[in-house]
């Protein structure tokens, strides 16, 4: 482009001895301008990035290519004087802060009043020299300079001695300098603009983040980190298992094993997304999204009077419904097509879906908890004081056990070990619920557990496969890949790093799906996802390292080959699980809506479209869960809700799609899912008022050393995939 406006070069800059600013004396108070004359003969295909469009020397990259003319132009740059005028005149080098657009002074050329010190014969004090020496290695990675003028197509320029011009954007100055004398003064130092640092690996956002992805804390710390990461997930990882178990009408021995099996899976798969998925610091496990289907199918009505091994058969079936829900999961995303769905799933598509996961079971919580409220309000209320769950799970369960101790729970003639269906006396009836809920030395899993015991595939037996349970669990997986988009950016934001690519959200997707084809396979009874809870844990911990999080992982693995650390794990009391639920499923609900707030949500659309879902996402299941009047005489108040695909109000001739469809409509999430897609995608809308996801773009990976860094998959592993350009690859 060619320059609309000129100016002469700067004049030669005075030092006052003493002094605390520099006076500039040939600056030009009113120079010329130009009328702007527009380049044509540009090549649009080489216009990749907003820096060439502009023609700004962006310091977002970690290093540009140069040409052998442009390095030779560029030897007369000086790292403290600016740029070299060819008759002795130095110009200190402009800078455009890349995201607010206004100038910012050049670290290395800071001005700095002359002390006591007498320079050397170079001209330079102590100070300069050693603040040089310290920036010329950052610089020599980060600033590209361009003497010749002709790489980036700047608008100004200044003359150096080679005849050339270096050119530099003309900008609006922050602040006009003070005149005195006819001389301007420049402040000594301007601050650099809000919200962003300099680092090695480029600019990046403020995150008050101890330690960011790529630190390595060392072993000690990463141990201490990666263990207080996983214990803040308690509540997902083992809880679930304490749910569906009894249900299936498994055994303690059994509970004991399921909680070993989800820390060995959640282990393996958080390494492998931690490597070969989008490799942000983000723990894989047992998904409360998985818990619904889970439930609908062990539910359903040829289960409720089956006696022998139903544990095993039911656990058959969820495997192999998981399998096939995973394989559609892995082709999404190693096909690309997540990132064609990418487009229709904004912030007014997760925010709504997520908060349906946690009010799903909002018939389960409080109605479990309320057994033992004198375990469960404080267990409550330390949740919420401290938002610490291993330390108020500790401390509940010591004051549960002296409850016990105590006596507290002892009925005269009634022995928590018999059933409350054998008990002939009616006062020991009435009392048995709470004891089962309630005692801390009801189960027996401790004394049943093995030592060393590790789990292994198909323990369970060979995968069920029927058609209903595996169109419900491809569905299930759609709302699992909807809710880790959201996870994906808001914790890509979080841990100082820039949303990652849409290639690279279809690779964590596949690999989320490879994940849960593990889980089917070692039989866990749910598929594996990332956490939603992510969020809450990197904000509590202030720790994003990925290095902490994969020690933490292996430790994981360790612990379930420790069959008496299951055990432990399953004697929890039930009523101390129901109330950590509570808060872990309110959570969820926060994390969904806290979404909104990339989006307007003061927009009239928006609102609407929300309040629509969520209210629907509760009412249509609700119309479905109704047709079952003999399910309520035979299932506990809070499982109803989850036995409507076998009485569904729709009858299409086909058995097997009744089932499905009647289990689809009667889940929140599902449902919800389906209203607030439809609207979004329909309702008029500018991008700015639904808050569209804004991912980088691909070709920011071979430009930016820092975003090579956060996801780049491995060198080798990446030699394998190289032809995958849709995973980012």
């Amino acid at each position: 482009m060619e320059p609309g406006s000129s100016s002469d070069s700067l004049g030669k800059a005075e030092r006052v001895k003493g002094g605390v600013t520099t006076r500039l004396g040939s600056v030009l108070p009113n120079p010329k301008i130009e009328p702007f004359v527009p380049r044509f003969d540009h090549n649009p295909n080489e216009l990749r990035s907003w820096a060439k469009r502009t023609g700004f020397v962006s310091d977002y990259s970690g290093g540009t290519e140069t040409s052998a003319n442009e390095k030779n132009d560029s030897a007369l740059f000086d790292l403290e004087n600016g740029l070299d005028s060819g008759n002795g005149e130095t110009s200190p080098k402009i800078e455009i802060d890349p995201v607010l657009g206004r100038t910012r002074p050049n670290r290395g050329i800071e001005i700095e009043p002359v002390g006591k010190n007498e320079r050397d014969g170079t001209g330079k004090n102590e100070n300069q020299r050693r603040r040089t020496r310290d920036e010329t290695k950052f610089h020599e990675r980060k600033v590209g300079l361009n003497a010749s003028g002709s790489r980036n197509g700047n608008a100004h320029g200044i003359a150096n001695g080679n005849g050339h011009r270096n050119e530099v954007p003309e900008v609006a100055p922050v602040a006009e300098p003070k005149k005195e004398d006819g001389v301007f003064e420049i402040d000594e130092k301007i601050d650099v603009a809000y919200g962003e640092e300099l680092s090695q690996g480029g600019w990046q956002r403020l995150s008050g983040m101890n330690y960011g992805i790529r630190e390595n804390p060392g072993f000690a710390p990463s141990v201490y980190y990666g263990l207080q990461h996983y214990l803040s997930l308690a509540g997902s990882l083992i809880f679930i298992p304490l749910i569906i178990v009894p249900a299936m009408g498994g055994t303690d021995k059994d509970t004991a094993t399921v909680i070993s099996t989800m820390l060995l899976v959640s282990g393996i798969t958080t390494i492998l997304h931690s490597y070969f998925g989008t490799r942000l610091p983000l723990v894989q496990g047992s998904s409360f999204v998985y818990l619904a289907p889970a439930l609908v199918v062990m539910n359903a009505r040829e289960y409720r009077n089956l006696t022998e091994h139903k544990f095993r058969h039911i656990m058959r079936e969820l495997q192999g419904a998981i399998i096939v829900g995973s394989i559609f999961q892995s082709i999404l995303g190693f096909s690309g097509l997540m990132s064609l769905l990418l487009r229709l799933i904004n912030p007014i598509v997760v925010a709504p879906t997520v908060a349906a996961v946690g009010l799903a079971f909002f018939s389960y919580g409080f109605a479990q908890a309320g057994s033992c409220v004198e375990i469960s309000i404080p267990q409550i209320l330390l949740l919420l004081v401290f938002a610490l769950v291993p330390l108020s799970i500790m401390l509940i369960w010591t004051y549960a056990f002296f409850l016990t101790a105590g006596g507290a729970y002892n009925y005269k003639g009634c022995s928590p070990d018999i059933p409350s269906s054998n008990i002939l006396i009616d006062v020991c009836r009435k009392h048995a619920y709470t004891m089962k809920h309630c005692r801390t030395d009801v189960s027996n899993a401790w004394r049943a557990a093995a030592w060393v015991r590790i789990p292994y595939p198909f323990q369970w037996g060979i995968p069920i496969f029927h058609l209903r349970t595996s169109m419900i669990m491809i569905i299930v997986s759609l709302v699992t890949s909807v809710d880790s988009v959201g996870t994906y950016h808001s914790a890509s934001l979080r841990v100082n790093s820039k949303p990652p690519t849409p290639g690279i959200v279809s690779r964590g997707i596949a690999m989320e799906g490879f994940c849960s084809i593990l889980a089917g396979l070692w039989g866990s009874g749910t598929g594996s996802s990332t956490l939603t809870e992510n969020v809450h844990t990197i904000n509590i911990t202030k720790v994003a390292s990925r290095r902490a999080v994969e020690v933490g992982a292996v430790f994981l693995i360790l612990f379930s080959f420790v069959g008496k650390v299951g055990a432990l794990l399953a004697s929890i009391p039930q009523a101390l699980a129901a109330s950590v639920l509570c808060f872990m499923w309110a959570l969820i609900v926060a994390l969904g809506l806290s979404t909104l707030q990339y989006s307007q949500t003061a927009s009239f659309r928006n609102i609407t479209i929300v309040g629509v879902s969520l209210f629907l996402g509760l009412s249509i299941p609700a119309y479905f869960q109704q047709y079952q009047p003999e399910s309520r005489l035979i299932l506990p108040s809070y499982f109803v809700a989850y036995a409507a695909a076998s009485n569904g109000p729709i009858h299409t001739g086909s058995k097997q799609l009744d089932f499905a469809l009647n289990a689809l409509m009667s889940m929140n999430m599902v449902v919800t899912l389906l209203v607030a897609f439809v609207l979004d995608n329909t309702v008029p809308g500018s991008r700015q008022e639904r808050g569209v996801y804004i991912w980088s773009r691909a070709e920011e990976i071979a430009t930016d050393p820092s975003f090579l860094s956060d996801y780049a998959l491995p060198r080798k592993v990446a030699k394998c995939f190289c032809w995958a350009k849709c995973l980012g690859v």
